[in-house]
This record gives structure tokens, C-alpha cells and sequence, in this order.
């Protein structure tokens, strides 16, 4: 005869007639007058209503003690007023409804047994179950709180999750904004102390390139068609730098330019190439970039015939662990870098990561 209830943020009338209340307190209430009406003295249709009003009017009881009064004694809990309330409330309704129902200049109804007959057992039924219904609506109550606060702090912890993931992956793309200028001033020092005919023209593609490639550093996202552009400006500028010894090759599909990915993954992947393969070989070598569509997964794939594992020395740098770690962040376990020695000599590093569409 109470509905179950969910929580709600309203108050007042509104939360008194919420969907779920009505919708439980229609069903209920007309379940057990079909029921008691079978045998009723003044007809099926008579024992319905006369229950549903009950139920509606013990729902407004349940409702009216839920919010008021708002303050309460530390020794009376809430729920044990609105379960007392309704139970209390029985007889006093049930009386107005016969009271109500009397024809003008009848007895009362108290005098005549069958009308006492039915409001005695209206009223045992009432007292019986609506303590139990109101026990159960909160119950539920409660448990539908408790599943919304969890969704809550599942939210807020994954909130939470995502901004210090998106604080790590801020923190690796400024390391890498160093370490590649670092890098790449180093290369123009050479040319000046060498006093290279081409330090000036180097310089000045440089500062192309730095403009077009610094706002990308912090980017959430790139494509890969801007990292190609920015590979082949940088492949450029290292060809300016030691012409006889570095030679490049670039294949794309036409399908991979507007795949999502890291700021600076294929640059990273191409500057450890000649950090550490072309440079320190004394003949030099030649990089490949291979960048396909494999269904779902993208590959590339970066190839140097430079110095190779063993030749390079310190190992491979910061650049490829962080980047690991990068991919690792955006794409987590379907992401993979393999590093591996090439035949019969340099380095082929691999890249893999699920082939999405950048956002338009």
C-alpha cells in the first residue's frame, strides 16, 4: 500500500508523487482489493477503490513524515516515525472512508455488523501489511542510495583516475620538448664550430620548423599525416647537416594520415635513429620509415643501418622509454614497442598501436 521509493534531490509534493511511488502503490493497492474483493459484502469493484484510496492516502502519510518535521529528537530515528505514522493512520482512515460512505440519516456505520465486519477486516489488513510495505520501500531506499553514492565515487575516482593520467602524459610530452631542441641546438652547434657554409641555412629551416613543431608538443593528439610533415622537415634539417652520410626514405598509405596518436611519436622514433645509429656510425646509413594500415592496428616501423644495438653504446636514450610509456597511457595494453637489431647491421623499432580517426 506505500510505494518503494528511489532517492531523489526533490522535495515536497514532488517527491511525494514520484513515478515509482504511484506506479507501486497503483499495483499493490489494486492486487489486494481484487483479492478481498471476492468475498465483499458491497461488490468487487467497492473492495478495489476502497483499498487503492487507502494505499494513496497511507502513501501521502509515508511521504508527509519522510520530510517533516525536519528536525527530530537524537532518540527517534525517521524511519521508525514513518512506519509507526502509517500503521497509526490506518484506522483513522479506514473510519473516514465508512464515515464518508454512510448515506445521509443511516445509522453509523458501527452499528451495522456487516459494514463493521468490513471495516474491521480493512483495518486488520492495514495494520498488518503497511508496516512491512513502508519497511521495505526503505529498504530499497536505501539500497538505491547506497548504489548511487557508489556510482559517485566510481565516477569521482575515475575522475580522478583520468586527471593524474592526463598529468603524466603532460609531464613525458615536456620531457620530450627538451630533449629533442636540446638535441636538435646541438646539431646547429656542430655546424657553427665547423664552421659549415650551411649553419645559416640549417638555422633558418630550423626556425620553420621549431614554429610549426613546438604548439604541437602539448597537444593531447596528433595525426600521423603531421607527423610525417614534421619528420620529413627534421629528416631535412639532417640532411643539411652531414649530406654524405644520411639518406631517408618515407612510406605512408594515403589511409594512416589521419590516425590518432602521441604528440612526437614518429619524430622520437626517427631522432633515436640518428642520435643513435647515424651518428655514431663513421659510413653513416640510411633510414627507413614504413607507416601502414594493418586492419585495425597501425605499424611503423623505423629502420637505420647505423651502429646498430652494440654500436650505440649507452643504449637506445630516454626518447624510446618515454614514449613507451607514452603510447602506454593513450592506448594502454593494445599499444606494443619492439626494439631489435636489424641484419646485418642497425636497428629496426616497431611500433603498434589500435588504427583510430582522429577527432574532426
Amino acid at each position: 500500500m506505500v510505494a518503494a521509493i528511489e532517492p531523489q534531490p526533490r522535495r515536497g509534493l514532488a517527491l511525494a508523487f514520484n513515478r515509482q511511488r504511484l506506479r507501486f502503490t497503483l499495483i499493490f493497492s489494486f492486487a489486494w482489493g481484487a483479492l478481498i474483493g471476492i468475498g465483499w459484502q458491497s461488490g468487487w469493484w467497492s473492495a478495489v477503490v476502497r483499498v487503492i484510496a487507502l494505499g494513496f492516502v497511507l502513501m501521502l502519510v509515508f511521504g508527509l513524515f519522510e520530510q517533516w518535521p525536519r528536525r527530530l529528537p537524537r532518540w527517534l530515528a525517521r524511519w521508525v516515525l514513518q512506519v509507526v505514522a502509517v500503521a497509526a493512520s490506518v484506522p483513522f482512515i479506514t473510519a473516514a472512508m465508512w464515515i464518508a460512505s454512510t448515506p445521509a440519516g443511516a445509522p453509523p456505520f458501527w452499528t451495522d455488523s456487516d459494514r463493521m465486519g468490513g471495516f474491521s477486516a480493512l483495518t486488520g489488513l492495514g495494520v498488518f501489511l503497511s508496516p512491512w510495505v513502508a519497511l521495505g520501500a526503505l529498504v530499497r531506499q536505501r539500497e538505491a542510495l547506497a548504489r548511487e553514492q557508489a556510482l559517485a565515487l566510481g565516477l569521482a575516482r575515475s575522475e580522478m583516475e583520468r586527471q593524474a593520467l592526463d598529468a603524466r602524459l603532460n609531464l613525458l610530452q615536456a620531457q620530450v620538448a627538451p630533449h629533442f631542441l636540446f638535441n636538435t641546438l646541438a646539431n646547429i652547434q656542430a655546424l657553427v664550430d665547423a664552421g659549415s657554409p650551411q649553419a645559416s641555412v640549417v638555422l633558418r629551416s630550423l626556425v620553420a620548423y621549431l614554429r610549426a613543431a613546438v604548439p604541437r608538443l602539448h597537444e593531447p593528439a596528433t595525426t600521423l599525416g603531421q607527423e610525417l610533415e614534421l619528420v620529413r622537415a627534421y629528416l631535412d634539417l639532417m640532411k643539411m647537416r652531414m649530406p654524405d652520410r644520411l639518406q631517408f626514405a618515407l612510406l605512408a598509405d594515403d589511409s594512416v594520415h589521419g590516425l590518432r596518436c602521441p604528440p612526437m611519436t614518429l619524430l622520437t622514433l626517427v631522432e633515436n635513429a640518428v642520435r643513435h645509429g647515424i651518428d655514431p656510425s663513421e659510413d653513416g646509413g640510411r633510414i627507413e620509415v614504413s607507416v601502414r594500415r594493418q586492419g585495425e592496428r597501425c605499424r611503423i616501423e623505423v629502420h637505420d643501418s647505423g651502429a646498430g644495438l652494440q654500436g650505440a653504446g649507452q643504449g637506445l636514450g630516454t626518447g624510446l622509454s618515454a614514449l613507451r610509456e607514452r603510447l602506454q597511457l593513450v592506448f594502454g595494453n593494445s599499444a606494443q614497442l619492439i626494439v631489435a637489431a636489424a641484419n646485418p647491421r642497425g636497428v629496426i623499432v616497431t611500433v603498434e598501436f589500435p588504427a583510430r580517426e582522429a577527432a574532426a
